[in-house]
């Protein structure tokens, strides 16, 4: 049995619940821990669960330890992803289906895995069918991380809304989110990446019963430090979940080095 590691330091953001982790191994392994309780819980007390999963290049070693940990029974486990490329194909190697499809679909067989599709005919079509989907069932988790700009999901500062109406829309991407992309290895250069994208909003997100963020890496310093002692604002999205007491952020010794 995997032994859970032990947080370096805990200490609370307003309501958000702050862990910081030895390292990036240390961290993806305590998340794969608590996902995986979390589900078989919720299994246990509904005979279901539905979570919310993000892609991302932070979120890497975590799937692949929940995928490896077993003792999920997935079949019960219907799942959605946050967030998709306006206009992409299924088979684009940025594609977040396709992330999702190789990292956790067609190892573990869920009961479903709704998908975003990037490149559906009737985009505002398709942001109504998912927020059906969404709706249909409690959300029992949701997985974030939170990007070099702040953002959670494609919630980019420009375009996020706390208060927001929707729970799926179409954004503009901005200028130092496409650039992430970029660094990341997802796009050859800023002019490739798609300028719109789907993106679940902040209420979406928050709805779930419980949330884990988890933002290891020094790039993820910045946007950390504006999130945990700047003000709560759009200028920083993630700022936000610090009205979430059902959220845990956890972070390793380099995202955290600057508090």
């Amino acid at each position: 049995m995997t032994a859970a590691p032990t947080p370096l330091r805990s200490f609370r953001a307003d309501q958000l619940n702050v862990e910081v982790f030895a390292d990036t191994a240390a961290l993806s392994t305590s998340v794969a821990l608590r996902v995986r309780d979390l589900l078989s819980a919720a299994i246990a007390a509904r005979g279901s669960a539905a979570a919310i999963l993000a892609t991302g290049n932070s979120q890497i070693r975590f799937l692949k330890e929940l995928v490896a940990l077993g003792g999920v029974d997935w079949s019960k486990v219907t799942l959605f992803h946050m967030d998709e490329y306006l206009g992409v194909p299924a088979d684009h190697p940025a594609c977040f289906r396709r992330y999702m499809k190789e990292r956790v679909a067609s190892l573990v067989h869920p009961r479903a895995f709704h998908y975003l599709g990037g490149d559906a005919d009737l985009p505002l079509d398709e942001c109504a069918r998912y927020t059906a989907l969404l709706k249909a069932q409690p959300i029992d988790l949701c997985c974030l991380g939170v990007g070099e700009n702040g953002h959670i999901a494609f919630n980019d500062p420009p375009v996020a809304r706390f208060d927001d109406a929707h729970w799926v829309k179409l954004v503009k991407l901005d200028e130092a989110c496409k650039m992430q992309q970029v660094k990341e290895g997802h796009f050859p250069s800023l002019e490739a990446v798609p300028p719109y994208a789907f993106t679940l909003t902040i209420p979406a997100l928050c709805s779930a019963k419980k949330m884990i963020c988890l933002a290891p890496e020094k790039r993820k310093a910045l946007p950390i430090k504006a999130a945990l002692q700047g003000p709560v604002s759009t200028d920083c999205p993630a700022s936000y979940l610090r009205t979430q007491p059902q959220c845990d952020l956890l972070l390793d010794t380099d995202s955290a080095s600057l508090l």
